[in-house]
């Protein structure tokens, strides 16, 4: 006769009273997991959040109250969380060395860095995430599925407010910053799309006192800038100059004296209107001659100076025309509009040192903004609970991952159910011998950038350690501090690294090794620095059938390679639940896109519950990959159960 202990069986509620869990992120989909981790039964919960309570969090993360402006996420979480199950273990970090802060504001990062360190200590981990209507549950064990990164992710279309709001480093977040400001200025205002510089950024201040110290004297003067920035625009009678030089000068030197953002990165540039304009005479230094049709020309800054003034003086006068309280929506085929938008983002990238885009470039990147929905991330918290109690009761073999659509499929169904990949031999983490082909320029390429762009970023590395497999062992880049500096402004081509040259990698945080194979070229795209050769993991180099040489680098345990033997009703298996609530801006078309396979050939899976095949879509990436993470709050939130 079954026992049972509420819904659960006995040995199952027993488990999840001895688990432990670790929950990193209390965000939209965070807050609605604890809540349902606590009613559960799951007793003894970790979570670490680095961010700090915003008013736009209010709408949806319910364990936030506006009392709670300008605190910390986890340690909110965990007080609110308690009031459901007083008796719970819970312990709340707002930083943590292990996953450090700079990796949880990169989206993928934090989830990339998860994953591996999972793959090192054989934890299964449940990943998950949403973007307006859509969500997504997988699972992922090492040796039985695929790994986080077994499959190449669709381009990030969410992004943390931190970076919208003070370290924008592509031209899309200068777009989106633009879109932001068309709304504050014309729109209809929303918290959520603040523009204004994040002064509780929680990389700008690693003292939790000091960031709820600002956020609360944000509050307490009545926060003028974020909620009344339409009135103060209409109090300036809608004045070109007056607008610029808040937004691209005195805002930009606000951003200076937030000294940590930029001890590794290259600070930004103000503007000034009236230096400009008294340059209008003469070409300004930096100006692009126009050429080509209109809407692919790329002005200099005093053209785009000139179209921001232009715009707003046409946008004023459309408010003017509509009468008082009127509010202007946004069209990417409205002119003026996408003129303002052109302009603000142009001027924006010039001060962040980016290569300005044309107008052509900014419409064709520039979408419709999908909002968080509360009810999607509550409904995957859901699921997210349910493959939690399978995989601690055992049940490996019946987890699935699980998409929910905006529409019913032909099935009628919601939520459609597949059978977990296996994982990708050719995968540059998971694989027995991880490898990869990067074509570059060895005559142009610093150690810096191999360092940064391609290792950093590219390949999600926290700590690399490289040498060159040149007979010798040469120490290319070491973590620590200060040891190889000096190679940093050197060119590869410095180090005897040529075509065919292979580099080892190794990021011991991580446990994390991948061989790198150069292949030289000199035919690299205007402003292109690399190519991952192939859609990377896809078409990385097979693993090498020697057993010996492929067990010698195997990341995390020796058998890499293979299903674990552990007994998770036996031992209590470790579990990690990583999500992403992408809250922040997305692509209209990133909606159909999620319902399609990554590749042009569908993968059906014929699921053994439904007895149905169901086509396989990619991950819901929020942020690159998202991100996310509403513009305001990166949610990220990631979850393990151990």
């Amino acid at each position: 006769m079954v026992q049972l202990v509420g819904s659960l069986r006995k040995e199952v509620a027993e488990s999840l009273s001895t688990c432990r869990v670790l929950v990193v992120g209390a965000g939209g989909i965070g807050c609605e997991l604890l809540k349902n981790l606590v009613l559960t039964g799951f007793k003894n919960i970790e979570v670490i959040d680095l961010d700090i309570i915003d008013v736009s969090n209010l709408n949806r993360q319910f364990l936030f109250q506006k009392k709670h402006v300008g605190k910390s996420k986890a340690q909110v979480a965990k007080e609110s969380v308690l009031q459901f199950c007083p008796t719970a273990n819970i312990t709340a970090y707002h930083d943590n060395d292990n996953i450090t802060s700079s990796t949880l504001c990169l989206f993928p990062a934090a989830r990339n860095h998860v994953n591996r360190m999972c793959l090192a200590a054989d934890i299964p981990l449940i990943e998950s995430g949403t973007a307006g209507y859509l969500g997504q549950v997988t699972v992922i064990k090492k040796g039985l599925t695929e790994c986080y990164e077994c499959q190449p992710k669709p381009t990030q279309k969410t992004f943390p407010g931190c970076t919208i709001r003070n370290t924008p480093s592509e031209p899309i977040h200068c777009i989106v910053w633009a879109k932001y400001l068309f709304n504050q200025l014309f729109g209809e205002e929303d918290a959520d799309q603040e523009v204004s510089p994040d002064t509780a950024d929680p990389e700008a201040s690693w003292n939790p006192a000091e960031t709820e110290a600002r956020a609360m004297a944000s509050e307490t003067d009545g926060d003028i800038k974020r909620v009344s920035t339409k009135e103060w625009a209409r109090s300036t009678g809608y004045d070109p100059a007056k607008l610029f030089n808040k937004l691209f000068k005195d805002d930009i030197m606000y951003l200076l004296t937030m000294d940590k953002l930029w001890k590794k990165r290259k600070a930004p540039l103000p503007l000034d209107w009236h230096q400009l304009e008294s340059q209008g005479s003469r070409r300004p230094q930096g100006e692009v001659k126009a050429v080509g049709l209109k809407d692919q020309q790329v002005l200099g800054v005093w053209g785009y100076c000139q179209l921001f003034q232009h715009s707003i003086e046409t946008l004023r006068s459309e408010l003017q025309e509509k009468g008082d309280g009127a509010e202007l929506v946004w069209d990417k085929d409205d002119a003026p509009a996408l003129d303002f938008v052109t302009a603000a983002a142009n001027l924006r990238m010039h001060i962040f040192s980016m290569t300005m885009k044309s107008r052509f470039d900014i419409k064709s990147m520039a979408g419709n903004i999908i909002p968080a929905i509360a009810t999607t991330n509550a409904i995957i918290a859901g699921l997210i609970v349910m493959e939690g109690l399978k995989v601690v009761s055992g049940e490996l073999e019946s987890c699935r991952t699980i998409f929910l659509n905006k529409h019913p499929n032909l099935r009628k169904k919601l939520l459609v159910p597949c059978i977990l990949d296996p994982p990708c031999a050719n995968c540059y983490v998971c694989a027995s011998r991880p490898e990869v082909t990067v074509k570059l320029n060895v005559l142009k390429t610093t150690v810096l950038a191999l360092q940064d762009r391609i290792l950093k970023e590219r390949f999600g590395m926290v700590a690399p350690d490289v040498n060159i497999e040149d007979g010798k062992g040469t120490i290319l880049i070491s973590s620590e501090e200060g040891e190889t500096d000096a190679n940093n402004g050197k060119f590869l081509s410095d180090f005897g690294i040529r075509n065919g040259s292979r580099l080892q990698s190794d990021d011991f945080l991580q446990d994390y090794t991948l061989l790198i194979n150069v292949l030289h070229a000199e035919d690299l795209e205007k402003d292109v620095e690399f190519e991952v050769v192939g859609d990377a993991p896809d078409k990385a180099p097979p693993p090498p059938s020697n057993q010996e040489d492929a067990s010698s680098i195997a990341n995390g345990n020796k058998d890499s390679a293979q299903p674990s033997t552990s007994n998770a009703a036996a031992e209590v298996d470790d579990v990690m639940i990583v999500e992403s609530e992408g809250e922040e801006e997305e692509e209209a078309s990133s909606s159909s896109a999620a319902a399609v396979p990554t590749s042009g050939t569908k993968r059906k899976h014929l699921d053994d519950e439904t007895g149905e095949a169901s086509v396989k879509r990619p991950r819901t990436n929020q942020s690159h990959e998202a991100a996310d993470a509403e513009d305001d709050d990166d949610d990220d939130d990631i979850i393990a159960l151990d």
